[in-house]
């Protein structure tokens, strides 16, 4: 799997969601390898996209089609200043990947030391998720090779997201987590109230 992650201080949400809504509906369905994506705007203003494709091959292939660049032209009207893009070929989705019908969405970014470890500890058996954070629906990981980042965790409800970080997680995975924590580093976090989601049919 592919991910592309866009991200950029946006000027207008609602034009931004209905330029979205417009790739879904009329170029995401002939953009070949497209999966589906993650979208949303932080109560500052800043928006992030994280899009599946099969490859990174599919997604170039779809940035060179002349409707694409149309669309484009017309999103970039949405954003004050640069948008940025980061193609991450490492990249994974666990348990309903981008959960279509989350009302709440985490984005963390940040840099490992150890991208290897970190990519064979989120492997771990999803059992052990579901079991310790039932309230997580789904998510991806997109990891890019200096080290740096982007995990989106998808959750019912704000509600329930935070009642399970007051609950915690068992002892054992606890600290098996936290040993990660303290090898990652400029830590962000990005809270999607009100997400917006596109799948290929």
């Amino acid at each position: 799997m592919f991910i592309q992650v866009i991200q950029g201080m946006c000027r207008d949400a609602d034009a931004l969601h209905g330029q979205i809504d417009m790739w879904r509906r009329e170029i995401g369905p002939k953009a070949e390898g497209w999966l589906g994506g993650t979208y949303g705007v932080t109560e500052d203003n800043r928006f992030i996209g994280v899009v599946r494709f099969e490859s990174r091959e599919a997604s170039a292939r779809n940035w060179i089609r002349s409707e694409q660049d149309d669309w484009w032209a017309e999103t970039q009207k949405c954003f004050d200043g640069e948008v940025t893009f980061h193609n991450c070929d490492d990249a994974m989705v666990f348990l309903e990947a981008g959960a279509d019908d989350a009302g709440f969405v985490q984005v963390i970014q940040g840099r490992v030391t150890d991208p290897e470890r970190f990519r064979r500890f989120m492997e771990l058996p999803i059992d052990m998720l579901q079991k310790a954070r039932p309230e997580i629906i789904g998510g991806s990981i997109a990891m890019e090779p200096d080290g740096r980042f982007t995990e989106t965790v998808a959750f019912r409800s704000e509600d329930a997201a935070r009642e399970g970080e007051i609950k915690g997680m068992p002892a054992e995975m606890r600290q098996a987590w936290e040993a990660e924590m303290a090898r990652m580093q400029d830590l962000t976090y990005m809270d999607l109230r009100h997400p917006w989601f596109a799948s290929k049919a």
